[in-house]
């Protein structure tokens, strides 16, 4: 079955690393991947966290994206879901700071962006011309006893159309399964993303996604599980 066939049938394509990074490098350059990843260790704390925790950072660009994948960096803006998406965090205008410049206009960036295009201009109706792109650094903790939680609001949509999370680096952690839903609960699976370039796609109108919180292997050693998640919205 194709990426695009199991995002239209099930809602969801889950890469493996090797397939993964065939199919992003097949649409441009990775030359810049180490340091790609490496800006992973420059994000500030997520300052908006309605539970008071200090386990995320992040950081956060905007970008309109044609049908062609050519990629266009958008005036630095803020990112906000309603309470209805995200309960926990929704309902307020937030403003992250923004991915560094080097990263958000180098190749691998343009790369993962057109890789995006590809598969969801597919599965986009013709009259779709442009897609309002949001790209999210994440790094979430844990240290001690303390967990992190990637998805401190639980079982949710993103409120887009399609979104990609593609795994940077696990350090030191357990858990962070990530789980699939329907949107009336029904059970499509579950798996780890555990090396870089493990990657899943989602269908968001149609699929609820979490994962379950991380916890160090060796609690005297740093703990940190590295994703970007892209989410495409029509605009």
């Amino acid at each position: 079955m194709t990426l695009v066939e199991s995002l239209s049938r099930i809602g969801f394509a889950r890469l493996l690393p090797a397939e993964s990074r065939g199919l992003i490098e097949a649409c441009g350059s990775l030359a810049d991947w180490d340091a790609f990843c490496a800006s992973w260790n420059d994000l500030p704390h997520d300052g908006y966290m309605a539970d008071g925790g200090r386990y995320r950072r992040r950081r956060h660009a905007t970008f309109a994206v044609s049908r062609a994948g050519d990629s266009e960096r958008r005036p630095h803006q803020p990112h906000y879901q309603s309470r209805d998406y995200n309960p926990l965090n929704g309902g307020v205008v937030r403003w992250f700071e923004p991915i560094e410049e080097s990263v958000a206009t180098g190749p691998t960036m343009g790369t993962m962006l057109r890789f995006c295009a590809q598969v969801f201009d597919a599965l986009a109706p013709p009259e779709v011309a442009t897609w309002h792109v949001e790209v999210h650094q994440f790094r979430i903790e844990a240290a001690g006893d303390v967990v992190g939680n990637p998805t401190p609001e639980g079982r949710h949509q993103d409120g887009v159309d399609y979104v990609l999370v593609l795994m940077i680096r696990r350090q030191n952690i357990a858990s962070g399964t990530t789980t699939l839903h329907t949107v009336d609960g029904c059970d499509l699976g579950s798996f780890a993303l555990e090396q870089p370039f493990d990657a899943v796609l989602l269908d968001d109108a149609r699929v609820l996604h979490g994962v379950t919180p991380v916890r160090p292997i060796d609690p005297a050693q740093p703990a940190y599980r590295d994703v970007v998640v892209v989410t495409f919205r029509r605009v």
